[in-house]
């Protein structure tokens, strides 16, 4: 048995199952006993924990909390023996174990090892009891830890001569905890050494004029040195290793197109959120050096597979095809113009815009012009992506991703292979054809195990859960299949997963964080409670962008709208999913599903 609390508060079994725990003060128990280490906790105490007013009979109650736990924690136990994990000691209880994520993640720190500590976490500490009293100082303290470790972390890279990398990331953790004296250190360091010194200094200014302003305090010793030593290059600031070597003989420009070649298989290997974020580094470096070619170059050789048509970070990806757009008039050769406008038609997913859809379509004819099947396989993708603009276009989608999977196996493309797979299992759910969806699930999670591509295990596992089509199964597919390296993917797929399952089977909807899909959920939660404010949604309602969820979140509508009796907008949703008749709603997405769009009509 495992327990998570950086994060939500979970339990793992032996085999990696979440265990489940009930009511949240179930978990509330279990929780504050972490919280204890190992410590008892008076039942008197956690009664006043638990309840700010507590009712007669909380004693009671209690101990019904914890026996339904040790149930759950110790399933085989005999009955009558004595419990081995949550035990009863004196006037109350405590946990007997050190298979708590917070020890391992602090054992890691002891041993100085950061990115193992780091990869502990799957969100704030105790996430879900955040203004308890009894959990504040402990998840302060766990908090102040990760900080450190970041920093840390960030310091042996800088040592093995990872500077561009780590400021990347350090720029964004400034912002966030702009008090972090030693954050603002490293990060005008890593600029230092990435060759950038103007942006080092201004970054040591930028900090000295935050705490001064808004803390009121005085910048610290190491901060004003580290000034002193950029204005004086002094010669100990420079990296010790072996890559400082390489950096001062592989010329600048070498370097960033051998840099974007990592970040692609960096991605491709699921570390697509850390490859992202120095994308967009790698590029603005490009167009600082002044050589459009290179800066074209750089853009388009990361052709990395994308299936889900929400951006992981919409800022970002509008930045690259700024770029994009900046450098393609100095491009004649075909095979670089259709890299960049394919990067142009990926990186607008989700958007309605003519010059997207005309960025798609120039790639295309261009990549079939060519004898290159790798450009052609990302211009497919970028036709893709802007094939969501109206429902029931799984046919279509389905021959793409055919022809992916016919281009990539041919052409040893393993990662467009898996895309094409992904777009097949998609296309098959979306149609209720599963003994198909089923065979393209179990050829992508073969590839998958045979190139090293764990993200195909997030589609494939939440595929399994829509096929079980329980609850517990899409909750155990979150925990065993997380989806945060997929941030556009993340946020509110699991509570939006449980509504639909809810809403299949005639329960009520949940009242969730609902994330991107809550202009579309809203009107059906509010009309549970209050018919005026969900009519007046409807009324404000703006189209959904265009997606794999297209379908699903006009669903959505069309089902408030029936039931609110309210035409307008009802008219409007099934105008949209007319086309999808024969589909299933959600299934697109090989996630979900809200059953035949037929239904909505």
């Amino acid at each position: 048995m495992e327990f998570g609390v950086l994060g939500p508060v979970v339990a793992w079994d032996d085999a990696g199952q979440p265990v489940q725990l009930k009511g949240p003060r179930h978990r509330a128990v279990l929780a504050r006993l972490i919280v204890a280490g190992g410590r008892v906790v008076p039942a008197t105490r956690l009664v006043d924990d638990l309840w700010e007013d507590p009712p007669d009979g909380a004693l009671s109650a209690l101990r019904t909390f914890v026996a339904a736990l040790r149930r759950a924690l110790e399933p085989d136990r005999p009955r009558r023996t004595p419990a081995r994990v949550l035990v009863t000691e004196g006037p109350g209880y405590a946990l007997r174990t050190d298979s708590v994520d917070a020890v391992r993640f602090e054992q890691a720190i002891g041993a100085g090892e950061f990115e193992s500590a780091l990869s502990c976490w799957r969100g704030p500490a105790y996430a879900d009891f955040a203004d308890e009293p009894w959990a504040r100082a402990e998840r302060a303290r766990l908090t102040e830890l990760r900080l450190l470790a970041v920093e840390r972390y960030a310091e042996q890279r800088l040592a093995a001569g990872r500077a561009a990398e780590v400021a990347a990331e350090l720029d964004a953790h400034v912002i966030e905890h702009p008090w972090r004296e030693e954050g603002w250190r490293l990060l005008a360091l890593s600029l230092y050494r990435s060759g950038r010194q103007a942006d080092a200094l201004a970054v040591l200014r930028r900090a000295q004029d935050m705490l001064v302003s808004q803390l009121g305090i005085d910048p610290g010793a190491a901060l004003l040195q580290l000034e002193t030593d950029i204005l004086n290059q002094a010669t100990h600031l420079e990296p010790k290793s072996v890559w400082s070597a390489y950096e001062r003989t592989v010329s600048p420009k070498a370097r960033l197109e051998s840099t974007v070649g990592l970040l692609r298989s960096i991605a491709v290997s699921g570390g697509l959120h850390e490859a992202r974020q120095h994308r967009l580094a790698a590029i603005t470096a490009a167009e600082q050096l002044g050589d459009s070619d290179l800066v074209a170059r750089v853009i388009g050789a990361y052709d990395v597979p994308a299936n889900w048509t929400r951006s992981d970070d919409e800022a970002d990806a509008a930045a690259v095809v700024r770029a994009a757009e900046r450098v393609l008039p100095t491009q004649d050769h075909p095979a670089v113009r259709a890299r960049l406008l394919a990067t142009i038609a990926l990186e607008s997913r989700g958007s309605r815009s003519d010059r997207s859809l005309e960025a798609a379509g120039e790639a295309e004819r261009l990549a079939r012009e060519l004898d290159d099947p790798a450009v052609l396989a990302f211009a497919l993708n970028g036709v893709y992506m802007q094939s969501f603009r109206q429902a029931g276009q799984a046919p279509a989608r389905d021959a793409i991703g055919a022809e992916l999977v016919d281009l990539a196996s041919r052409h040893a493309l393993p990662a467009y292979e898996v895309l094409g797979r992904l777009i097949r299992l998609q296309s098959a759910c979306a149609v209720a054809d599963y003994s198909a969806a089923d065979m393209h699930a179990a050829a992508g999670d073969e590839l998958a195990a045979r190139h090293d591509a764990p993200l195909v295990g997030v589609f494939t596992g939440w595929y399994a859960a829509l096929r079980a089509d329980t609850p517990e199964a899409y909750q155990q597919a979150a925990v065993r299949r997380p989806t945060a390296a997929m941030p556009g993917l993340h946020h509110g797929l699991l509570e939006l997963a449980l509504a639909a399952h809810a809403l299949r089977h005639g329960a009520p909807i949940p009242t969730a964080d609902y994330g991107p899909h809550i202009p579309w959920i809203q009107p059906l939660v509010i009309a549970q409670s209050n018919q005026t404010d969900a009519e007046r949604l409807l009324q404000q309602l703006t189209d959904p962008p265009p997606g794999l969820l297209l379908e699903a979140h006009w669903a959505l509508v069309a089902h408030a709208a029936a039931q609110l009796g309210f035409e307008p907008a009802l008219a409007r949703a099934q105008t949209v999913l007319r086309p999808a008749a024969q589909e299933q709603a959600g299934a697109q997405t090989g996630l979900l599903t809200l059953g035949p769009v037929a239904s909505y009509l």
